[in-house]
């Protein structure tokens, strides 16, 4: 190596974002393994390049000793000195080689070491970059479509969406431009690799942040989402400020936030609502589009019990049950709904049922009894305590009369003088 390779070394570095220290260090690392493999030397060496020169020195490295043993890695005393006189028994002694064709070996080494650095350093470049964006929103063309995945075009790096991230009713066609979610960022053996997703929830999360600029600002909040990734989201929506609608905000003029991001989604329908913190018109805005007469509720097991008008029940329930599941999953609880002809024909121990509040009272006369139980126990205790006290204090009191008595008898025992 010479002064030009190390400018043209460091100027690589600059731009591939390699430090220059790793890579020489790298290299006299491997320059060890090079020489002793071309050379079958098993000899001890070590091999240093000067940072700024290039200039290579290979040293071997033995162990001074009185009486040589092993020539490859001791050597005598009276050579050391001619190397250095300073040192003594025991010392190692750094000789310097000149390895012929050295230059070649170390050439092709420094090629390979140097190209491998800079495919480590560019990984962990992307990695780090990558690493710091997963749930962020990302765009990339599709490069193609297997039984399995599809593999996406991120510019700098390729990106997979595999099956269980995929949406039934979506079509990925080679060549054209989608939104995804970085679901994952994995650092595997060779490039790191990019998790995609089209099914997640957070994926209309970032849709809505990127189109209505109030979410960013963080004027209007998502409470929550519930997705049926290709078919229908419904999203809960409030506003921090009294003077602007969320759920307004959100779908735009004529619509045209909220469509789109349906485009985006390839036609997804998209229900957005007013979150509340009073339950019951948080469940009955959920299970819009139907029209909710009454809403009873048991918070303690989050159950709930909606009456809707005859014509509304299936509307409510929605096609194979979607709206009611997107309800339950957007607010949390359980929902039941009865139209109001079968809400009439229940008793009100079918609605308790229902709502499950004989469990609670259950649970309340568990409590109930436990504390009894408690209090009949520490009656119990104290009423022993009590009883164990009172014979104490008899024995003491027979103790006492029996100590007097014998007392007395002691006394009136006949005496030598009488």
């Amino acid at each position: 190596m010479n002064k030009d390779f190390m400018l043209a070394l460091e100027e690589l570095c600059k731009d591939k974002n390699v430090e220059k220290e790793v890579i020489l260090d790298a290299l006299e690392k491997a320059l060890v393994k090079s020489y002793q493999k071309n050379y079958d030397n098993q000899e001890n060496v070590d091999v240093v390049i000067n940072h700024d020169t290039g200039e290579i020195g290979v040293y071997a490295l033995k162990e001074v000793a009185d009486k040589v043993e092993d020539s490859i890695n001791q050597i005598s005393l009276k050579d050391a000195k001619e190397v250095d006189a300073s040192l003594k028994v025991g010392d190692t002694a750094r000789i310097k080689l000149v390895p012929k064709n050295f230059g070649r070996v170390a050439a092709q080494t420094a090629r390979n070491i140097v190209i491998q650095k800079i495919r480590d350093a560019q990984r962990e470049s992307l990695f780090g970059d990558y690493l710091d964006r997963e749930n962020e929103l990302i765009t990339g063309s599709i490069q193609r479509v297997d039984k399995y995945n599809v593999y996406v075009n991120l510019d700098r790096i390729e990106g997979i969406v595999p099956v269980k991230e995929q949406v039934p009713t979506e079509s990925y066609i080679p060549n054209e431009r989608m939104k995804f979610l970085i679901k994952e960022v994995r650092n595997s053996g060779k490039d790191p690799q990019i998790v995609l997703s089209r099914s997640s929830e957070n994926l209309v999360t970032r849709l809505f942040e990127l189109e209505v600029p109030e979410i960013t600002d963080g004027v209007i909040e998502i409470y929550s989402i519930a997705r049926e990734a290709g078919s229908r989201t419904k999203m809960a929506v409030f506003s921090n400020d009294e003077t602007i609608d969320a759920v307004g905000a959100c779908i735009g003029y004529k619509g045209a936030r909220v469509n789109s991001i349906v485009e985006s989604l390839q036609g997804e329908k998209i229900d957005i609502i007013n979150y509340s913190k009073n339950i019951e018109a948080f469940i009955s805005n959920a299970l819009s589009p139907a029209d909710i007469i009454e809403v009873y509720v048991n918070e303690r097991n989050k159950q709930s019990l909606v009456v809707v008008e005859d014509d509304q029940l299936s509307l409510a329930i929605g096609k194979e049950g979607q709206n009611a599941r997107l309800a339950a999953r957007l607010t949390g609880w359980k929902i039941d709904i009865k139209s109001k002809l079968e809400f009439d024909s229940l008793s009100q121990e079918e609605i308790d049922e229902i709502l499950a509040i004989h469990d609670d009272e259950e649970t309340k006369a568990d409590s109930d009894l436990i504390e009894d139980k408690t209090e009949v126990d520490l009656e119990e205790e104290n009423l022993s305590e009590d009883e164990n006290a009172l014979e104490n204090d008899e024995e003491k009191i027979v103790d006492e009369e029996i100590s007097e008595g014998s007392t007395e008898e002691v006394s009136e025992e006949p005496t030598d003088e009488d």
